[in-house]
């Protein structure tokens, strides 16, 4: 197996990537509008961003995951290779400098897709959990989209490296890396920042941070599965 480049906690690989107090500006609206793109800045405390959050194993922050619609309104998703070691794992929307302003919610049952759970497939790693109470009542949800052509529109990509102890956020346009993979080109994605939500203008997420190379080599291109019908399938389930 590939080894967890964006899971694990690990020293930033590329020092010079700027991070920037977050404006307006750099959270640009994700779509053809003006910029700036590829640039990575502190997400605000936004309702937006709370719907995104750091999931812990134990006291180690581990992954990043965001709430989904669903009817049961208790679903998040994440990257499947999130979900494979622990038991233990706990969702902590909207977490900032120590602080679970939203609580603190216990991960319940997993929903992995095949390609993942028989042979953790690169092309699968996108996973389903449910928590312990009705979280999009709290926080909010987006809607998880499947079928979008990579690159119809910049996304926002929200997450939690394991290095600091606040979100980050880039907005840029995903480009295709295979028929199965797309990669976005944002600086300062280290560990922990698997499970990324990809939000596109409208609300949806349309990838998720992991995939090729478990969601990148370096800090500064990302990855995500193309979400068709293996993760359309994969919902249909989770929500029945």
């Amino acid at each position: 197996m590939l080894p967890s480049v964006k899971r694990t906690p690990r020293i930033a690989l590329h020092a010079a990537a700027v991070l920037l107090t977050v404006t307006s500006a750099s959270e640009a609206a994700a779509d053809d509008g003006a910029g700036p793109f590829g640039v990575t800045a502190v997400a605000a405390a936004t309702r937006q961003n709370a719907r995104v959050g750091a999931l812990f194993d134990g006291k180690q922050h581990v992954c990043t995951a965001s709430v989904v619609r669903s009817p049961h309104r208790d679903l998040i998703v994440t990257a499947a290779h999130c979900l494979d070691d622990s038991d233990d794992l706990v969702f902590v929307p909207g977490y900032r400098a120590g602080a679970a302003p939203y609580g603190r919610w216990k991960v319940r049952k997993r929903y992995l897709p095949e390609g993942w759970s028989t042979g953790q497939s690169e092309d699968s790693d996108v996973a389903f959990a449910t928590v312990a109470g009705d979280v999009q009542d709290v926080v909010g949800a987006n809607l998880f989209a499947t079928g979008t052509a990579t690159g119809a529109t910049a996304v926002t990509v929200t997450g939690y490296p394991s290095s600091r102890d606040v979100p980050i956020s880039c907005t840029n346009k995903p480009t295709a890396h295979s028929r199965t993979q797309q990669r976005i080109e944002c600086p300062g994605f280290t560990g922990g920042t698997s499970g990324s939500p990809w939000v596109n203008g409208d609300g949806r997420v349309v990838g998720v941070l992991g995939g090729h190379e478990q969601g990148g080599a370096t800090a500064d291109v990302s990855y995500s599965v193309v979400l068709g019908a293996e993760a359309a399938a994969l919902y249909r389930d989770t929500v029945c």
